[in-house]
């Protein structure tokens, strides 16, 4: 075997050791996830109406409510604004509609976020020429890791009234906090609560949790797929730094004005609209 066949066979060998170190530290990962996580949350919530329904009936307290559709990470478009990425979306059997939303940052639920997440799904319920009528009755829900509200309570439900009189408003919108520092295990939120901090789905109060979570944690396929999850977003997440560095250089060169849009647009790899883009962001 010669030197080049030698190199050729190391530097296999270590892509293979780095691809195995990887999958080590996805399992662990995966081992570590909560509910409380994005990444996992997404994958246990997905298109799960028995866990979704649990979770609004204990916080909504509402027994009989019926889930009829859900799906995680939906993406709803503002053609003149900023789009928003909702964590669960889902709705019930008598048309009402529920986006949740778990936070670990206080940041991330900011009042005014709620807002805007309940004013986008509003825009996307009616058509032109559609009543007003026809807004269904919406709940944007926050469930998040610390008391972002401050006021040592389980749940904040937060609505409008008419401030001279202190009758509610009833336009049929609906913001919900959930504080998730409460565990209290004498009632139904506190044990939803741990269940969301529980990485074993043993130590786990509800059944409908536990065995998805037990799914994606133990069973091979289950697991095939968080790993395959894990690898999707290392991929996306690379390709927006990719991007990001080719932006950075396409500025830099616009800032510099030695060379043409379409020299830019073929050294920075970016499209000749994209560039023309950032040129006429420049100026403004």
């Amino acid at each position: 075997m010669n030197k080049f066949q030698n190199r050729k066979s190391d530097g296999l060998f270590f892509d293979e050791a780095e691809k195995e170190q990887q999958h080590k530290e996805d399992l662990q990962r995966i081992r570590d996830f909560r509910l409380i996580d994005d990444d996992f949350m997404n994958a246990v919530f997905d298109e799960n109406i028995e866990g979704t329904e649990l979770l609004l009936r204990i916080i909504l307290g509402k027994s009989e409510l019926i889930v009829s559709s859900v799906k995680t990470q939906k993406v709803m478009k503002n053609l003149t604004g900023r789009d928003i990425w909702l964590d669960i979306d889902a709705s019930d059997d008598t048309g009402k509609e529920y986006n949740l939303e778990i936070q670990r940052a206080d940041k991330g639920a900011d009042r005014k976020r709620a807002r805007y997440h309940s004013s986008i799904k509003d825009a996307h319920f009616l058509k032109p020429g559609d009543d007003f009528e026809k807004l269904p009755e919406s709940y944007v829900i926050f469930i998040t890791e610390n008391d972002v509200m401050k006021g040592g309570l389980p749940l904040y439900q937060v609505e409008r009234v008419v401030t001279n009189n202190s009758e509610p408003f009833n336009d049929g919108e609906h913001i919900i906090y959930v504080n998730g520092e409460d565990k209290n295990s004498a009632t139904e939120l506190g044990k939803l609560m741990h269940d969301f901090y529980c990485t074993d789905p043993d130590d786990m109060y509800y059944k409908q949790l536990a065995d998805k979570v037990r799914y994606f944690k133990e069973n091979e396929e289950g697991v095939r797929s968080m790993c395959a999850s894990l690898e999707k977003m290392r991929d996306e997440t690379a390709q927006k730094a990719a991007e990001q560095t080719k932006i950075q250089m396409a500025l830099k060169m616009i800032k510099d004005g030695k060379l043409s849009l379409d020299q830019i647009s073929e050294y920075s790899m970016l499209t000749i609209d994209r560039v023309k883009e950032l040129a006429t962001l420049r100026t403004v």
